[in-house]
């Protein structure tokens, strides 16, 4: 059973074969490059499709490897194509599959802690602290809203 037709005259678009039947394509991001403003899908049914930056949302940020999209086809000049993609959900993120454990977090957030206090004790008697320690705390501190925001 054919999900699709060509329309004549319509340069290969795809479009359903019954009304009662809608079938949107889906798939992931095989890769994207901002650059050339181009990639590929790796569609649901083991079909790769072409992405041009034109088919993507103008609001999205470039898709990341791995983001889930729906997306309409068309028979380009040298294969199927992507129309109006949607992006379902975003690229899983590096930072969360390399988050540290909860335990971890509480130890750091801890000697942090132990850390900012010695600091307040010293700016309530005038003093702030030596440049080092002022650049490792705050390199800390970003790295901890980082870890925590995720």
């Amino acid at each position: 059973m054919r999900l699709c037709r060509r329309v004549p005259g319509s340069l290969g678009v795809l479009v359903p074969t019954s009304t009662n039947e809608v079938h949107v394509p889906t798939g992931k991001v095989k890769w994207f490059d901002t650059e050339r403003g181009f990639g590929f899908i790796a569609g649901d049914d083991g079909g790769e499709v072409f992405l041009h930056a034109s088919a993507l949302p103008a609001d999205a940020a470039a898709p990341k490897p791995g983001a889930r999209v729906e997306f309409g086809v068309a028979d380009g000049r040298r294969g199927p194509q992507a129309l109006a993609v949607k992006l379902l959900d975003p690229a899983p993120s590096v930072v969360k599959a390399k988050r540290r454990s909860a335990d971890e977090m509480a130890v750091i957030v801890e000697d942090l802690i132990k850390e900012l206090d010695g600091i307040g004790n010293g700016l309530r008697r005038g003093r702030y602290p030596d440049k080092n320690k002022s650049t490792m705390v705050a390199k800390v501190l970003r790295v901890v809203a980082d870890e925590i925001e995720g």
